[in-house]
């Protein structure tokens, strides 16, 4: 096969690359109200795992769809996230004066860090792809997090080594504000999407939602479903309603 025919290793490459590049920039804009920061990381992270399934079509168009659809329920998602990021930096700050105890500090943020990193790892990626409330979404990231722990400590691992690579010297800070928040998305949906999948297949996983339906099982995958016509599912004890596809 022909390495720059259309269907090459090179042009299918390239054409990645611009896809990663134009999902960036249209997350760094739809970012810059800090408001809409969570509307746009879901969007971003619907347009990666498609592309984990190679199903993503036309990014701009797939994006914004998302970001519209997304604007209720990654707002709160988005500014919790923040609040959380900024409590962190403020621990560490607080680690790093002598007077106040460092240690005590330090230990509290190496725990918070972990308690962070495992409820929103996965919590856009949740709410990308099903529909439930905001705290049941965190908790789902949290628990997935714990019941794979060793797998997602690769990721954690794979994502450091990313962050380091990018900011590595100025040149690679340039390419971190090109393409990188979406290589990290890109990143984290190709531990997801084989993690939802493996979950979702477990018997017992599906069944929908009664009023009176108190019980708590693990999600299951569907087909795809046109917007508006989806189900009622549960994962790690708690309910999610998946979203089309």
């Amino acid at each position: 096969m022909d390495i720059f025919s259309v269907d090459g290793k090179l042009f299918q490459f390239l054409r990645r690359l611009t896809d990663i590049l134009k999902l960036n920039i249209l997350w760094l804009l739809c970012s810059l109200p800090l408001v809409t920061f969570g509307p746009a990381t879901v969007a971003a992270f619907d347009v990666t795992m498609k592309m984990i399934d190679d199903t993503e079509g036309y990014v701009a168009r797939q994006f914004l769809k998302s970001f519209k659809a997304n604007l209720k329920n990654g707002i709160p998602l988005g500014i919790l996230f923040l609040v959380g990021a900024y409590s962190l930096w403020l621990d560490f700050q607080l680690a790093m004066i002598p007077d106040l105890h460092p240690f005590l500090f330090l230990a509290m943020f190496i725990l918070f860090v972990f308690a962070f990193v495992a409820c929103f790892i996965y919590a856009f990626a949740l709410s990308a792809r099903y529909e439930n409330t905001l705290v049941r979404t965190i908790k789902n990231s949290y628990d997935i997090f714990l019941r794979h722990i060793v797998r997602n400590g690769g990721l954690v691992l794979v994502l450091a080594l990313e962050v380091v690579i990018f900011f590595w010297s100025s040149t690679t800070l340039f390419l971190f504000i090109l393409i990188g928040p979406a290589c990290l998305f890109l990143t984290i949906s190709g531990w997801a999407v084989p993690m939802f999948r493996e979950i979702e297949k477990e018997d017992g996983a599906v069944i929908q939602r009664q009023e009176s339906d108190s019980e708590e099982q693990i999600f299951k995958d569907h087909p795809a479903e046109d917007k508006g016509i989806s189900r009622r599912a549960h994962m790690g004890r708690t309910s999610d309603q998946q979203k089309d596809s």
